[in-house]
C-alpha cells in the first residue's frame, strides 16, 4: 500500500490475512476437550473421572510419527517387549506391562501382529488405571485407543514422502471424498510403502499398508462404516543384546547385530488383515443404538536366530545360540452392540449405557529349532556360519478363549457441579489348550464381576477434581500341575486427581494419584518347582502429571511427568519388594513447538521432544541386571511453504546418546543413535 502526503511517498508494511475453518484450527491444535474411548460416549475430559490423554492429529503431524510407539512416547506410555523389533507386544503403563489395546474399541492386540501403521490413526487416547468395565481382559494400569481417519466428504489427497539418513524410505498416500453427488457415500483410503535399512547393521524394514474405508450416510439418523486394513510386514527378528550371567562386560555399539541375515537365515513375514463393521442410528433425540464387528486374521512366520545362553569354558566371550523356524496363526472375531440414552428422572440427568459383547480368539503356533551348535563369539559377531538341522519341535499348540460379556454404564449429573459414574461389566469365558508336543490338554471357564465408580466435582469453571475406583481382570495362560487352568489375574486400582484448565482454556494442567493392586500372579509351585501356582501379587503406586495445550498462540506443548513405585508384594521365591521389569521411578517427556504465525518466517516451526527414562530392571527377580537412566533430545522442524505443501526435518538424539530401549528376559534392545529424517507432504 502506498500513502501520498506532501510530495512523499511511503511504502506501509504488507498485512497478509489467512482465514481458516473451525475445522482446520480443531486439526491444528494439541488440546482437546472431548474424547469417548474412556466412556464410550461423547464425554468432556473434565468430567471424565480418569486420567486420559489424547495424542492429537497435530501432534502425530509435528513429530512425524511413522510408528505407533511413538504417539505413546509422547503420552508417557512405556515400552516393553517389542518382539525383536517386530512390533508394539506389550507396552507398560503405571508399573504394569500389558499387550491389550484396542482400535475403534475393538480389541486389535491379538496373537503378535504388528501395530497399526500411523498412516491410518487420526488420535490415540491413552487411558491410565483399569478399563476392564468396558473393555473386558486387561490390566489396572492402563490401555489405549487407536482411533482410525474416516472419510470426508470433501475431495483431498495428501501425498507424503519421508527418507532418513540410515537409508530408509516411505510413501504414503491419503485419499478421501464423496463417490456420489449427495455425499451420502464417502471414501478414504490410505497406502504406505516402506523400504530399506535401518540403525541395526543388516537389518531392513519392508512394508506396505492398504486401509480402505466406506462410509453410507443415507439419513441424518443413520451412519454405516466399512473399514479393512492390510498391512504386511517383513523384518528380521533382532532381538538386540543379550544379558547372560557371566557374560563379558561388552561395549556396544547400537548398530552392531547378532542374529543373522537373508532370508534363510533370519527374517519374519507377518501378515495381518483386519475388517470392521460399525452401524450408528439414532432411534430418536434422546437414544443411539451402535452396533460393530470385528474379523482379525493374521500370520508371523519365518527363520530366526535366538540365544541360549552362555558357554562354559568361554569366559563368557561365546553365546550359544538356536536357529529356528515358526509358523503363528491366529483369527479373532469380535461383535459389540450398545444402546445409549439421555434422560432426567427424579431431576437428576442421566447418560445410560447397556452393551454387550462376543469374541472368539483362537492361536496357533508351531515352532521347531536346532540342537547343534551355532556360536557367536561377541568380539567377533559378523561370522558366518554353517546352519544347523532344524529338529527339536519346542512348540506345537493350540489356544482357544471365547468370552460373553454383558454391561451397564450410568454417567448422572446431580448438579451444575457434581457428577458420578457407576458402571458394571459380567463377562464369562471359557479357556482351552492343547499342547500337541506332550499331548496334553486343559480347559478351565470363570466368571467375572468388574465394578467402577468414579466422581467428578467442579470447584471453579476451570478446576474439576475426580476420584475412581475400578477393577481389572486377565486370564492366566498355562496349568498347574494338576494340568488345570489357572484363575485370572484379578487388579483394582484407585485414583484421585485434578483438571485445571488455564490460560482462557488454552492449556490443561490434569495431576493424578493411585495405588494399584493386581493379585492371582503366577509364582511357582512351593511343591513342584517346574510348575507354577496362581498366588503372586504386585503392587504399583505414584503420581502422573500432564500439561497439553499453548502457553502462546505460537508456542504448542504437550509433557508428561511419571513417579511410578512398582514392586512385587507377595510371591513364593521373590523377595517382597523387588522391582517389576522395565518400570523406572520417574519419567518425563515434554514436547515443545514454537510455530511463528507472521513474518518472514511465517509457517515455520521450531521445537524439542526431550525424553528422560529412570533406570529400570531388566527382569522381575531377584537378581538381575539394570538398564541404566537415560535423556535424549529431538530435534523438530517443519515449514508449510503453503496450505498444501509441508517440508519437514527432524534430527532424533542429535546428542546420539547410547542407551537401552527396553528389556525381555535376558535381552536387551538397543535405542536409536543420531538420526535425521527429511520429509514433505502435498495436498490437492
Amino acid at each position: 500500500m502506498t500513502v501520498f502526503a506532501n510530495d512523499q511517498v511511503s511504502t506501509l508494511q504488507t498485512i497478509t490475512v489467512q482465514a481458516s475453518s473451525p475445522k482446520d484450527r480443531a486439526e491444528k491444535q494439541y488440546k482437546v476437550d472431548s474424547a469417548s474411548s474412556a466412556t464410550k460416549t461423547n464425554t468432556t475430559l473434565k468430567h471424565t473421572p480418569q486420567a486420559v490423554t489424547v495424542v492429537s492429529k497435530a501432534v502425530l503431524q509435528d513429530i512425524q510419527a511413522t510408528r505407533l510407539s511413538e504417539a505413546l512416547d509422547v503420552a508417557g506410555i512405556g515400552r516393553a517387549n517389542n518382539f525383536g523389533g517386530q512390533g508394539l507386544t506389550t507396552f507398560t503403563s503405571r508399573g504394569f506391562t500389558s499387550g491389550e489395546y484396542y482400535r475403534n474399541g475393538f480389541p486389535i492386540n491379538r496373537g503378535y501382529p504388528n501395530a497399526p501403521d500411523s498412516s491410518t490413526i487420526e488420535r490415540v487416547e491413552v487411558l491410565k488405571g483399569a478399563s476392564s468395565s468396558l473393555y473386558g481382559r486387561g490390566d489396572p494400569g492402563g490401555t489405549f485407543n487407536v482411533v482410525s481417519k474416516t472419510p470426508q466428504a470433501e475431495h483431498k489427497t495428501v501425498l507424503g514422502f519421508n527418507v532418513d539418513n540410515e537409508g530408509l524410505y516411505r510413501s504414503t498416500v491419503d485419499t478421501t471424498g464423496a463417490l456420489d453427488d449427495a455425499g451420502t457415500l464417502t471414501y478414504r483410503l490410505n497406502l504406505m510403502g516402506e523400504n530399506g535399512d535401518t540403525y541395526r547393521d543388516n537389518v531392513d524394514s519392508k512394508r506396505w499398508n492398504i486401509a480402505p474405508v466406506l462410509q453410507w450416510t443415507p439419513s441424518d439418523q443413520t451412519k454405516v462404516i466399512l473399514e479393512a486394513d492390510f498391512l504386511r510386514n517383513q523384518h528380521p527378528l533382532d532381538r538386540g543384546f543379550t544379558h547372560y550371567d557371566g557374560q563379558q562386560s561388552y561395549s556396544f555399539d547400537a548398530s552392531d547385530y547378532w542374529w543373522e541375515s537373508g532370508k534363510d537365515r533370519n527374517r519374519l513375514y507377518n501378515n495381518n488383515d483386519m475388517l470392521q463393521l460399525r452401524v450408528e442410528h439414532e432411534l430418536n433425540d434422546a437414544w443411539k443404538l451402535n452396533v460393530g464387528a470385528q474379523y482379525l486374521n493374521g500370520n508371523l512366520h519365518g527363520y530366526a536366530v535366538e540365544a541360549n545362553g552362555v558357554k562354559a569354558g568361554s569366559n563368557g566371550a561365546v553365546i550359544t545360540r538356536n536357529y529356528n523356524w515358526r509358523n503363528l496363526d491366529w483369527i479373532d472375531k469380535d461383535v459389540q452392540a450398545s444402546l445409549v440414552g439421555e434422560f432426567n428422572l427424579w431431576n437428576v440427568e442421566h447418560k445410560l449405557m447397556t452393551g454387550i459383547e462376543l469374541e472368539d480368539y483362537d492361536y496357533k503356533s508351531y515352532i521347531i529349532r536346532s540342537t547343534a551348535d551355532f556360536d557367536l563369539n561377541i568380539n567377533q559377531p559378523y561370522s558366518t556360519q554353517a546352519l544347523p538341522a532344524l529338529v527339536n519341535v519346542t512348540t506345537h499348540d493350540r489356544e482357544q478363549l471365547q468370552s460373553k460379556a454383558i454391561y451397564v454404564q450410568d454417567q448422572i449429573r446431580f448438579t451444575d457441579r457434581f457428577n458420578t459414574l457407576i458402571g458394571l461389566r459380567f463377562e464369562h469365558y471359557d479357556h482351552d489348550y492343547t499342547n500337541l508336543v506332550n499331548s496334553t490338554s486343559w480347559s478351565t471357564e470363570h466368571n467375572a464381576f468388574m465394578p467402577r465408580i468414579g466422581f467428578t466435582y467442579d470447584l471453579t469453571d476451570q478446576l474439576s477434581v475426580y476420584s475412581n475406583i475400578s477393577k481389572s481382570f486377565k486370564p492366566n495362560s498355562g496349568a498347574d500341575r494338576n494340568n488345570q487352568g489357572f484363575k485370572p489375574e484379578e487388579g483394582i486400582s484407585y485414583e484421585i486427581g485434578s483438571k485445571y484448565s488455564i490460560l482462557d482454556n488454552k492449556l490443561s494442567f490434569d495431576t493424578a494419584l493411585y495405588y494399584v493392586k493386581k493379585k492371582n500372579v503366577l509364582t511357582l509351585d512351593p511343591l513342584d518347582s517346574t510348575k507354577s501356582v496362581a498366588a503372586g501379587e504386585v503392587t504399583s503406586k505414584g503420581l502422573d502429571l500432564s500439561l497439553v495445550g499453548r502457553l502462546t498462540p505460537q508456542w504448542k506443548i504437550i509433557g508428561n511427568y511419571a513417579y511410578t513405585d512398582a514392586a512385587v508384594s507377595k510371591d513364593n521365591t521373590l523377595v517382597k519388594g523387588t522391582r517389576l521389569a522395565n518400570i523406572p521411578q520417574n519419567a518425563f517427556n515434554l514436547l515443545s513447538v514454537y510455530e511463528f504465525k507472521s513474518g518472514k518466517l511465517n509457517g515455520l516451526g521450531l521445537g524439542l521432544n526431550q525424553h528422560y527414562v529412570g533406570s529400570r530392571k531388566g527382569q522381575t527377580a531377584n537378581s538381575t541386571y539394570t538398564m541404566a537412566s537415560y535423556a535424549t533430545t529431538d530435534f523438530i522442524s517443519y515449514y508449510d511453504y503453503s496450505a498444501d505443501i509441508r517440508f519437514s526435518f527432524d534430527i532424533k538424539n542429535i546428542f546420539n546418546k547410547d542407551y537401552d530401549e527396553s528389556a525381555f528376559n535376558r535381552y536387551v534392545y538397543p535405542g536409536e543413535p543420531r538420526t535425521a529424517k527429511i520429509g514433505v507432504t502435498y495436498s490437492f
